[in-house]
Formats: C-alpha cells, structure tokens, sequence
C-alpha cells in the first residue's frame, strides 16, 4: 500500500491575517477550501500532493497532513492512541523524528510533557516491533510529528513541511528586525501585483519585499530554492514525481518581470546584504539596486507599486524622531511617485497621519505579535478631482 495516494485532511498555518491571501494560492493550484481560520486554511488530498503545496505556496508556514483524530482527556489515553498509529508505515526504522505540539488541555502544564508522551509512544512501538527505536530531538529536517490537543480533541499530522515554509532560503544576511518572507509576499499579493508594472522598494533593507515580488513575477515557486522538506523523510515517497514537479514549476517560471524592481536604501551594508541575498535567490540580475535617501528613489515612468516598510518605533525615544520620517514619506509620494500605488507597511498608526495622504484601504496583517497595517494610497498625476472630471482643468 502507497501511503502517498490516500486523501485526508491538509492544514496549512500561517501568520494571523494572512489566510485570506494562503486561500487563493491553494485554490488556485486547484485544491479546495474546506475552511479558513485565523492561522491557517484546511484542504484535502493525498500526501503526494503536499509536495505540490509545499512547493508552489508562498505565504504558508507549514503543510501538516492528518493521520489520526481521537479523543483524550489525559496523558495515559494520548500515549495509548498514539501507540495505536502504524508508525512503521511512515517512518524507516533507522529514522529521526521531531516532535512539535500545540496543547491546550488542563491536565498539561508544560507542552514538552505532551511532546514526549507523544515521542514515547512512537519509538516504544517501534521498540515491540522491531527490537530497536528511532532517534528523536529538535531538529526538523527528518521526519517531523505534529501534535495538536486541545480540551480532549487530539489530531495528530505528519509535518509535510519540515523546517517552516516562512524561511524561503535566500535570506543568508537577515539584518535587524527583517520581514518574514511570508509575510512580505501577503503584503505583495494584497496589493494584487501582477509583475506587469514596476515595483519600487525604497528602504529595502536586506531586500526581503523587492525579492518576493521579483518571485511573484517570475512566478517562481519558493520551494525551488529548498532542498529539504518532511514529506522527503517519509516511507513511500517518490523522487520521480518530485522530480517532474521541479521540472514543470522551472518550465512555467518566466526568465523576467515586465516591469522595472528597484530596490534602495541609504545603508551600503543593507543593499550589501540585499544584493547577495537576491544572488542566492538567483534573482539579482533582475532587480536595480541603488544606495541612497528614500526620497532619491528613481521612480520609471509609467505605472506601478512603491512599498516601503519603514521603522514604527517599537524603542522608546523613536517616535518623536519617526514623525519627520514619516512626513518625508509623504512627501516623496506626492512629488515623485505620481500614477503609482503607494503602500506603507507599518505598525504604528498615529506615525502613519503624519504622511499626510488619505489611505484608499487599510489592511490589517499581525508581524509577530504586532498588529500592524498595510496602507494603500492612491498618489494621482493631478488632484483627484481633476482625473475624474478633466474639464475642471480648463
């Protein structure tokens, strides 16, 4: 038997605020949206097609395929079930597994317990099945069991994904305080970027949006920059169907975006970093690169993005300096960047009157646990009146 080709349930996890963008990428490879919650969109198919989701998606965390559902009220009844799970089936008997868990149950006050009661049982029926157990501990790039227990609901998956789909590979220079990957494509696909128009990314920092968006152009899958995922560390996996899927995403990638990418900053050492993590993403020849101030930004002719993801003063003392940032923002908008669409990635909002525009929408993502907004503004060649009636300018 192919464990492979049997269909269950897929939860794919995300940051807070971004499954209504992880919905459309699983729905347009052809999967459906059984449900979407706050962190996550759940889907089925066979752990054959988890290759195919880890592969494509650009704004999920983790791709966690469910093997068994049952119900326990303390650490006894989760070791018995667990127990009961052909573990054999999916993991070789000179394997490693990792054990993470979400737990929610009033019998466990420290979810490690949960964790080891759930690997005990793992390796002790591998122990009465063939004499010998698995290796185990944190590392995720073997195969990786993932337990989910909240109240007496137990759902344990296989962790398709292995180390978390948010670190896309490329950034090998983070710099401070970057943006997660992830989180950088939602913001991209929200804006509906078609790679069609330019894309301007001043303050760039180590040039996490400005590759994102050179990706989505390309529609380059993420996974093409990965070597290893969970689903490689499971019994039955097949390495010519992952070969043909690799083959196929490189024949639809394009060889360049329509429109200019630009990326600055006023640090040497950050379009330093962009540049080389750009190069590791096998991008860098298709995105400018400039050092210099934000408001010295060369913005091309014609239309597009300018996104910019600018400090929102989490440090005491920031703010106050911040507020002639943000007012130069501004500014640049409206004297340089006529016809674009301006976005501001912030998570300060009383920063954000400071530029000075009104927004055409506010849409809300979390970075970490702050909960921010993405700001869009329409930046008119004229004012707005005079680009819906153009005989007020007569």
């Amino acid at each position: 038997m192919n464990l492979f080709t049997g269909k269950n349930n897929i939860l794919i996890t995300c940051p807070k605020g971004i499954s209504p963008y992880l919905g459309e990428e699983i729905t347009s490879l052809g999967f459906p949206v059984l449900s979407e919650l706050v962190a996550g969109i759940e889907t089925e198919g066979t752990l054959e097609d988890t290759m195919k989701i880890n592969l494509f998606i650009r704004t999920g965390h983790r791709v966690l395929f469910l093997i068994k559902e049952f119900t326990a009220k303390h650490p006894d009844e989760l070791y018995k079930n667990i127990l009961m799970i052909s573990w054999e089936d999916y993991i070789q008997k000179d394997g490693y597994i990792c054990i993470t868990s979400s737990v929610d149950n009033p019998t466990i006050k420290d979810p490690r317990f949960a964790s080891l009661k759930c690997k005990d049982a793992v390796v002790d029926r591998f122990y009465k099945k063939f004499g010998c157990r698995p290796d185990s501990g944190s590392r995720r790039n073997r195969t990786v069991i993932h337990l989910f227990w909240q109240k007496d609901i137990c759902l344990v998956y296989l962790d398709t994904s292995g180390e978390p789909l948010s670190r896309h590979g490329y950034r090998k220079i983070p710099l401070k305080a970057p943006m997660q990957e992830t989180l950088a494509a939602a913001t991209i696909l929200a804006a509906r970027w078609n790679g069609k128009e330019n894309f301007i990314n001043p303050m760039c920092g180590s040039g996490t949006l400005a590759i994102e968006a050179t990706l989505i152009a390309l529609e380059k899958p993420p996974g093409l920059l990965r070597n290893n995922f969970g689903f490689m560390h499971i019994k039955g996996f097949n390495k010519s169907v992952w070969k043909e899927l690799r083959n196929y995403a490189n024949r639809k990638t394009r060889k360049a975006p329509e429109g200019k990418i630009i990326a600055t900053d006023i640090s040497a050492d950050a379009v330093d970093a962009a540049r080389k993590n750009a190069a590791t993403a096998g991008v860098e020849h298709l995105i400018e690169f400039h050092t210099c101030n934000f408001s010295d930004t060369p913005i091309p002719p014609g239309t597009g993005l300018v996104m910019l993801n600018p400090e929102y003063g989490e440090r005491m003392g920031r703010v106050e300096e911040l507020k002639k940032t943000y007012k130069q923002i501004g500014d640049f908008f409206k004297e340089k960047c006529k016809g674009y669409q301006g976005y501001i990635f912030t998570g300060n909002l009383e920063l954000s009157k400071y530029v000075g525009l009104k927004t055409k929408r506010r849409t809300i993502f979390f970075n970490s646990n702050i909960e921010c907004r993405l700001l869009e503004y329409d930046l008119y060649e004229g004012s707005k009146k005079s680009v819906k009636n153009p005989a007020a300018k007569k």
